[in-house]
């Protein structure tokens, strides 16, 4: 089946850029295009896409807005966010991460790389590059955010140690399969670990995983770690 991707993004001639990008693409298909974040919400809710590539400064509604919608809606579970940015560590980026967007972008991606982190947030992984996400937790993600805890504290105790150890591994921007090396497991043993995670702590995906690993002080940031 195809990826099925919402275009959301003031620039029409970015718009076009990447339409024509991702149509040329035998796994995936851009559904709709939106010029504004009410627009975006509006088309999500119409054609349902599996992702939502999002910028966040656009006028009217923001993209920030919108995603916060998107995410809430329980109608649109199945719907990812990958936020599109000029800077990896713009407050925008790790404000959109607290209210449920999977990933973030570079406006000036490569197409290949582009292309690959669709695929990658499709597939129900995180789009986070570790320096960048490093970057966004030593800023951001550690910061007070009144009424906006992804989850309460008592959550983490419904974890195994098993599944704190492996959560604590995922929020260090380690991949399943560098924790199955770590940990001397099975791939898909660790993801079914990082599910039932997910599950226990109600978090969207993994990257809202990474949020409530460092706001809960599972993790700590390597700044303040000693």
């Amino acid at each position: 089946m195809s990826i099925r991707v919402l275009l959301a993004d003031d620039q029409a001639l970015l718009r076009g850029t990447f339409r024509l990008l991702i149509d040329s693409c035998a796994d995936m298909e851009v559904v709709g295009e939106a010029a504004c974040g009410q627009e975006a919400v509006d088309l999500a809710r119409t054609h349902r896409p599996d992702i939502v590539l999002m910028d966040i400064r656009m006028p009217g509604t923001d993209g920030l807005a919108a995603t916060a919608t998107i995410c809430d809606d329980p109608e649109l579970a199945t719907t990812r966010v990958l936020i599109l940015t000029m800077f990896e560590t713009d407050e925008y980026v790790a404000k959109a991460l607290r209210v449920g967007a999977s990933g973030f972008l570079g406006k000036y991606v490569t197409a290949d790389a582009l292309l690959a982190g669709i695929r990658t947030v499709a597939s129900g992984e995180a789009l986070l590059s570790p320096g960048a996400t490093r970057a966004l937790i030593n800023r951001f993600l550690t910061a007070p955010a009144p009424g906006r805890l992804l989850a309460p504290p008592e959550r983490l105790e419904e974890l195994t140690p098993r599944e704190r150890e492996v959560t604590v591994l995922a929020a260090e921007g380690k991949s399943n399969d560098e924790i199955a090396q770590k940990l001397f497991l099975s791939v898909l043993t660790v993801r079914s670990h990082v599910q039932r995670a997910l599950t226990k702590l109600g978090a969207r995906d993994r990257a809202q995983l990474v949020v409530i690993a460092y706001q809960s002080g599972l993790v700590r940031p390597a700044s303040s770690a000693n």
